[in-house]
């Protein structure tokens, strides 16, 4: 009798020694800013995928990315082991949710990783070329230092808000950073802003020059997950601002 499929799991393909990395994430939102970002992030470090989510509560369907098939809900990690990246490709609905957010931030655990990082969009008609954050207080102030501004007020819903809800109850710190990005369109200007707050804050060095040049070969690859957000936006993440 075939094996059901389990709720959530990490499923483990490459075997790779991890040093409390920080934890990049990204996921289908305004502009798709996530998963454009965490994408460049992946080629820029040249990031080795490690492990896919398992989950009856994924929708059956796969990625094709220049004729390559792909899982849709991937996990990375460097060479160094200090850096992990998750990227997920498709939309999710609310069913199994927890399911899902409890499944990542168990095997952050199991990997001693102290912080994760979502990187998303916020719906708005013009990108202003500015990072916000949402973060526990110290860590607000030390952001801003690095010219990464406060979001006021808002609300996250979905995955990235299971998953910071989540954080303030374990041993692990977690923040978003947040950029104003295209209601309807992937919108890389975004992402590589973005990018850029990283490497204010994290010293990292990812160079953001091909997400800034290439924005219609971008925009073509992720066409298709652009159409599906904007046909199922009120069922997925989002952030109000």
């Amino acid at each position: 009798m075939p094996k059901e499929f389990p709720e959530a799991e990490v499923f483990e393909i490459k075997k790779r020694e991890l040093k409390s990395p920080v934890i990049f994430a990204g996921f289908v939102g305004a502009g798709l800013v996530g998963p454009v970002a965490i994408n460049h992030i992946i080629e820029k470090l040249e990031m080795d995928e490690i492990a896919v989510m398992r989950s009856k509560h994924l929708p059956p369907s796969t990625v094709f990315m220049r004729g390559r098939l792909r899982h849709p809900f991937r996990f990375y990690a460097n060479k160094e082991g200090t850096i992990c990246a998750i990227i997920c490709e498709i939309t999710l609905r609310m069913e199994g949710l927890y399911s899902l957010v409890a499944s990542i931030l168990d095997w952050a655990a199991a990997k001693g990783s102290k912080e994760i990082v979502i990187l998303d969009g916020v719906a708005s008609t013009e990108h202003d070329d500015k990072a916000y954050c949402a973060a526990e207080e110290d860590l607000v102030r030390t952001m801003a230092d690095k010219d990464i501004s406060m979001i006021p007020q808002g609300f996250i819903t979905g995955i990235p808000g299971g998953i910071l809800n989540e954080c303030l109850v374990r041993e692990i710190q977690g923040l978003t950073l947040l950029a104003k990005a295209s209601r309807d369109t992937t919108d890389s200007g975004a992402a590589a802003t973005l990018i850029e707050a990283l490497n204010r804050f994290y010293d990292t060095d990812i160079d953001t020059t091909d997400l800034q040049e290439e924005k219609d070969r971008i925009h073509s690859e992720f066409s298709e997950l652009s159409q599906k957000y904007v046909e199922h936006r009120e069922e997925i993440a989002g952030m109000y601002m």
